[in-house]
This record gives structure tokens, C-alpha cells and sequence, in this order.
């Protein structure tokens, strides 16, 4: 590092922020992280962002952090979207020979969810269930590790639905005899929020997140809720929802 003397005291220029390694903290949707941790870092480092990934969203100094649902009244400087490139839409689906013709007739019914915090897991389907006068007992849900799993319990019958994302699931539906019985608003679901220890260091970052999807690299994305395809500025989407 460049020095200056002075009196014949030596002063040494500081690290500049471009140069300063950010922590970046991930609310993973799987434990199997390590090829995903090194594929993310060695993606960011090529783009001039020199992160280190943890997976622990309260770890202190963090920059960057990606939680499933939005914290408070927080707002995200990156909104995870679908396959789509829009906001995530949960719905849920039933088998196309059930012949079920509205989620009211799901009472009694058993159901697939998905494990951890994505609302589109757990909590909007069975709110717009509750709202129905639906409240399925703890023995009728199915907690599967990710919408996959969840869809995997429908077709094979151990369950009457399965909650899911639109974007996601809508390339299944005909071949698989699926259809939508229930499908909810765009939401904000998912996002990478700003941290005490951000930094301008971090923009880098942020505009590298910005420019990947899952189709560029599948198994750096597996961190991630399956849905989601990638990450876009809020305005972008509240621009895109106004004019449709």
C-alpha cells in the first residue's frame, strides 16, 4: 500500500471502499450451501465485488442480506422475481380430475406446504384458505423441503393440493393434469435489504445480483426459494404493474 513521509513519519493511504470485502448474509431455502456459497463468491469476485457469503441473517457487520419475506417495514433494493421477471404470485393447485371448483371445497382436505419463512410456502395459502372458512387440521398439512417436493405429494396423492408460486408452476400444469384452484395478488415475497455494515463497496454487488438468473447458473440459485428466477429493482416492478 502506497505511503507518504512527513517528518519523518510515515502515513499510509487508507483502503479505498472499491477495494473493502463486504459481508453478505443469505436466509438459505436448503442446508446443502457450499457449492452454491463458492459459486455466488467466485460470480461476484468477477464482478468486481468482493464479498464473504454467511449464512446467518444476524450476524453482526452485514452489508447484504436476502431474507424470504419482507421484514417490517423494511424495503428491499432488490425484489426477488419469477420466471416471468415479475413479482411472485402463490396460488394453489389440485389435481385436474378432483374436479375441485373452489378452495372452499378444500375443508378436510390435506395439503402440501413448503418448510421455512417464504410466505408463498405457508402463509398466504392458508390465510386465503382461513378467509374461505378453511383451517386445515396440523395432521392434514404436509411439510415438504421445497415447491417441488410439495407438487411431488399431490401427484402421487398423498395430498388434495399443493401450494406453489405461478411463474413456477404454470410450465407443470398441463403436463401433469394440474390446474390453479386459488391464486393470489403479486407480492413482494423475497428480497436483498441494505444492513448497518453496507457500504458504497456493496453497489457492486447489488448490480451483479441484479444481472444473474437461475438459467445462468442453476446450482448457485438452489440457496434460494425455487421460484425465484432472479432480482430486479422495486421501481422496475412497480413501473411494470401499473401499465398491465
Amino acid at each position: 500500500m502506497p505511503g507518504v513521509v512527513l517528518a519523518g513519519v510515515l502515513f499510509t493511504a487508507p483502503a479505498s471502499a472499491e477495494s473493502a470485502r463486504i459481508l453478505i448474509s443469505i436466509e438459505s431455502a436448503t442446508s446443502v450451501t457450499e457449492v452454491a456459497r463458492y459459486r455466488l463468491t467466485e460470480y461476484l469476485q468477477a464482478l468486481g465485488c468482493k464479498a464473504d457469503i454467511l449464512f446467518d441473517t444476524k450476524a453482526p457487520g452485514l452489508a447484504l442480506a436476502f431474507l424470504p419475506g419482507m421484514p417490517g417495514n423494511s424495503s428491499p433494493i432488490l425484489v426477488a422475481v419469477n420466471r416471468g421477471g415479475q413479482l411472485p404470485v402463490p396460488v394453489l393447485v389440485t389435481r385436474g380430475t378432483a374436479g375441485v371448483r373452489h378452495i372452499r371445497e378444500l375443508q378436510g382436505r390435506d395439503l402440501a406446504t413448503v418448510a421455512g419463512t417464504d410466505p408463498l410456502g405457508a402463509s398466504l395459502p392458508l390465510a386465503a384458505l382461513q378467509q374461505q372458512g378453511v383451517t386445515p387440521e396440523p395432521g392434514q398439512l404436509y411439510e415438504a423441503g421445497d415447491f417441488s417436493s410439495a407438487l411431488g405429494l399431490l401427484l402421487h396423492n398423498n395430498t388434495h393440493a399443493a401450494v406453489s408460486e405461478l411463474g413456477f408452476v404454470t410450465p407443470l400444469l398441463a403436463g401433469n393434469n394440474l390446474v390453479v384452484s386459488w391464486q393470489g395478488e403479486p407480492v413482494k415475497a423475497a428480497g436483498w435489504y441494505r444492513r448497518a455494515g453496507w457500504s458504497r463497496a456493496a453497489k457492486a454487488c447489488e448490480q451483479a445480483l441484479a444481472r444473474r438468473q437461475r438459467s445462468d447458473d442453476p446450482q448457485m440459485f438452489v440457496i434460494f426459494p425455487e421460484w425465484v428466477n432472479g432480482f430486479a429493482l422495486p421501481d422496475s416492478q412497480t413501473s411494470e404493474d401499473s401499465t398491465q
